[in-house]
């Protein structure tokens, strides 16, 4: 059987445009599946769909590639979403339960970087590392301007918003630098961490807010101007979750203003376009939504999507479920 008869014989998988993790380990897949790539195809994305509509039964996406209503309308053979991505708010998820379809993401093989990523930020802000970083490389060291001083992590009440696999993590390691921590979550968990049903109250009792819940129509703007007011000109929030969690117009108001101390964001509302504002600010340290981007994290999410995909072929219980069927 020459090379093209097995790839007859694989089962399908569709790709709409590529997750990260698939790029970076696309041979892997295309070893075990045949891979439907709308993204390379002249045709266009819903003809595209449509060609592939009776014999597509699962699909990769991330966030940058949404499984909206619309789609999951062309697809109506398709019985498996897998997000190569902790995070799922960029799938329809009544839409797939509605039509039977489940749903996998990579569960928690992406917290321990997003966790140490969120503490990175948050260090970098206090002792003002990229700072220091352009303050040395402009030459302002040489010239004997003077830097201003840092603060201590130490001893910091931290509060985190939304207590799941990435937030525990944050917690172990905060906990470790010497913080208090509390915390607000959907519910009361079984933690040495005081609960705050509400975040403005949290934010209000916190030196420091670490965003990690999810993003629902709950969460979204759950950080306006209210818990930034309450969290105040000592404070800094770090957001390593998603952009929409926090009211953006709200935070680079208060940043500019000087209502808040500082923020390290991974995540913005309108990605790739960050405020201008921010990008000007000396408090303000900005990366590009890559908090569990290495090589162990990738290789790990890769193996779970695998999995999720061979066990769902093989008529076996998925491996990471957000939605079984």
């Amino acid at each position: 059987m020459d090379q093209s008869e097995e790839q007859i014989n694989l089962p399908e998988l569709l790709v709409i445009n590529p997750p990260p993790v698939f790029i970076v380990h696309q041979h892997q897949f295309s070893t075990k599946f045949k891979l439907l790539k709308a993204y390379e195809s002249p045709l266009s994305t819903d003809l595209f769909l449509q060609t592939h509509a009776q014999s597509t039964k699962a699909i990769i996406c991330y966030g940058k590639s949404p499984i909206t209503s619309n789609i999951l309308h062309l697809l109506p053979s398709l019985r498996l979403v897998v997000t190569a991505s902790a995070g799922f708010n960029h799938i329809d998820l009544l839409e797939c339960k509605q039509r039977g379809i489940a749903v996998v993401n990579t569960g928690d093989v992406l917290s321990e970087d997003t966790a140490d990523t969120a503490v990175g930020l948050l260090i970098d802000v206090l002792r003002k590392i990229s700072a220091g970083d352009r303050f040395v490389r402009s030459g302002n060291w040489v010239n004997k301007v003077q830097y201003p001083l840092g603060s201590r992590l130490g001893g910091r009440h931290v509060g985190i918003v939304g207590l799941g696999n990435i937030g525990l993590k944050v917690a172990t390691r905060l906990e470790a630098f010497g913080c208090k921590i509390s915390y607000n979550s959907r519910q009361k968990k079984t933690v040495p961490y005081n609960f705050y049903q509400n975040v403005c109250e949290l934010a209000l009792d916190c030196n420091i807010l670490v965003i990690c819940c999810t993003l629902t129509v709950q969460t979204h703007h759950v950080i306006d101007k209210d818990v930034l007011k309450a969290l105040g000109k000592d404070g800094i929030l770090i957001n390593i979750a998603r952009g929409p969690i926090v009211d953006e117009k709200e935070l680079v108001k208060f940043l500019v203003e000087g209502e808040i101390a500082g923020a390290g964001l991974d995540v913005f509302e309108n990605e790739p376009k960050v405020p201008q504002e921010l990008i000007s600010l000396d408090n303000v340290v900005l990366t590009p939504h890559k908090a569990a981007f290495t090589e162990e994290a990738f290789s790990d999410a890769s193996q779970i999507v695998l999995a999720n995909l061979e066990a769902f072929f093989s008529n076996k219980p998925l491996i990471s479920p957000v939605i079984d069927v």
